[in-house]
């Protein structure tokens, strides 16, 4: 299997995977999931064997780069996609000057995963969408 993160500006195809795992699986309202943010973010794609199967948005706020809307569809899970979109999404923000730290918000169940790369929790357990999350930050 060939794996390959790149950057799109298929917005309605990365959407398209988010209403899949946030809205059809995990109950996310589509309120909740849609919003202004996706015209002005950078997308990123996974592509597995060529399959669009995981994508993740990038925001630039200041001096942290915020990674958002991580998702992987279920069958493509368990073969490091979200790693890679996470490290990608890492890499592009230590290219963008000024940018100074990576930061998301972490659905609880997947605190340990993004420990595993390297980030670190801080701040209290807080509800986004019904989820409880938590922020972490990764100094770059």
């Amino acid at each position: 299997m060939t794996l390959a993160i790149v950057e799109t500006r298929d917005i309605a195809l990365c959407r398209q995977l988010r209403r899949v795992v946030f809205i059809e699986e995990q109950g996310v309202s589509e309120a909740d999931e849609v919003d202004d943010l996706d015209d002005v973010a950078l997308h990123l794609l996974a592509l597995l064997d060529g399959q669009a199967v995981g994508s993740a948005r990038l925001l630039v706020q200041g001096e942290v780069g915020k990674i958002g809307r991580v998702c992987v569809l279920s069958q493509a899970r368990g073969a490091g996609i979200g790693a890679a979109l996470i490290k990608a999404a890492v890499a592009r923000f230590r290219g963008v000057e000024g940018v100074t730290k990576a930061k998301l918000g972490a659905q609880v169940h997947a605190l340990g995963f993004y420990k595993g790369l390297g980030f670190e929790v801080m701040g209290p357990v807080y509800d986004d969408a019904g989820i409880d999350h938590r922020d972490m930050v990764l100094g770059l």
